[in-house]
């Protein structure tokens, strides 16, 4: 074969080569999930942009009826977030919700076995139909004729919760109590002028309801 032909071979050989590569590294970035190729990347809806600072809305009202503390590592749960009134009744805890060390589903069981056994059948089942969300809801009445909630929760990957085991202890009554005191103060404070703003943010506009 003369050299002429083996060159000629060769570089069809090379260029294939390149071309397959071109359309294996396409299809590489084609199938890999989570990224997404586009010309304009959302950073803003309702009028509000992530990454801008929480101050460049005045107009935006803080409905903090509770306010929360964080705790970590703590007698074996990770963490976990207590609720506490500042209205009606300052300082009162309200709410806890703590998540288990172990998120195990071998250790849900445990736990569920051990609720069970202490408070007797749960009252309500709010988990889902697809066992990715199992939540097991007891309802309570204390001496003071205040209701008691209390919910035992195994999340696998639904991303509106945190995975793993978690216990909810909580008085809704009293929730209910103090976001009544908070909106009964915000309402005597609100000005004609506040009024008037509020009718204006009620307006709205496809610029304010599609992301861009």
């Amino acid at each position: 074969m003369s050299n002429k032909k083996i060159s000629f071979i060769a570089g069809v050989s090379l260029v294939n080569r390149q071309f397959l590569s071109i359309i294996f590294i396409s299809q590489f970035f084609f199938l890999l999930p989570g990224i997404v190729f586009a010309k304009d990347i959302p950073k803003e809806v309702g009028g509000f942009v992530l990454g801008s600072n929480v101050t460049d809305y005045p107009d935006i009202e803080y409905s903090n009826f509770l306010k929360e503390v964080v705790i970590y590592d703590w007698h074996g749960f990770h963490k976990g977030i207590i609720s506490y009134a500042i209205c009606d009744s300052p300082g009162e805890i309200v709410k806890i919700k703590l998540k288990y060390a172990d998120s195990s589903k071998a250790y849900f069981k445990t736990l569920l076995k051990k609720f069970k056994k202490k408070y007797g059948k749960p009252d309500e089942w709010k988990g889902d139909s697809f066992g990715i969300l199992h939540i097991w809801k007891w309802k309570f009445v204390d001496e003071n004729n205040n209701r008691v909630h209390l919910i035992l929760q195994h999340n696998t990957k639904n991303p509106n919760e945190n995975t793993g085991n978690m216990v909810k202890l909580f008085l809704p009554d009293n929730i209910i109590r103090e976001q009544k005191c908070f909106t009964t103060q915000c309402t005597q404070s609100i000005s004609d002028e506040e009024k008037k703003k509020r009718q204006e943010r009620k307006k709205s506009d496809w610029k304010y309801l599609i992301p861009k």
